[in-house]
């Protein structure tokens, strides 16, 4: 696995933990949201790195599975993607009715939102270390193969 992918799954471990942490806080459940959805989105951008399918400047979940779909077709219920892309921008800025449509998501709400994510970043980090190991030096195609010339 590459190193940069490998930091963007740490990253989404990260996320993952802050959610699991706040879903014991009723006050905080736009922010166990917001966590969620950045442990998916990090995830689908270690597969995006480690397959090599370029840079892609956005947040929206469903335009990054499409992108890593081919990869990992069993993993995602877009309709979950659709919640959690919804509550990406409203979780980060007050809005005239909250995180939803109709308010901040209740307990159950951000448990399915973590538990999900949770499967999503399990599912990639396996697959992706089933895949054949990248080394340091497969990353490096700007220097010269010194064990090569050696």
């Amino acid at each position: 696995m590459k190193a940069v992918t490998s930091e963007w799954l740490s990253r989404a471990a990260d996320d993952l933990k802050a959610a699991e942490v706040l879903t014991a806080q009723p006050d905080l459940t736009n922010v166990v949201a917001f966590h969620a959805q950045q442990a998916v989105e990090k995830a689908f951008k270690a597969v995006v790195e480690e397959q090599e399918l370029g840079r892609m400047k956005t947040h929206s979940l469903t335009r990054l599975y499409e992108m890593i779909e081919p990869f990992f077709p069993e993993i995602v219920d877009w309709d979950m993607l659709d919640r959690l892309e919804a509550v990406y921008v409203e979780a980060r800025y007050p809005g005239d009715l909250g995180l939803l449509p109709y308010g901040k998501p209740d307990r159950d709400e951000v448990v399915a939102f973590y538990e999900f994510a949770a499967r999503v970043v399990g599912a990639i980090r396996t697959g992706l270390e089933q895949q054949p190991s990248v080394t340091a030096a497969d990353e490096d195609t700007d220097g010269p193969d010194l064990a090569a010339a050696a």
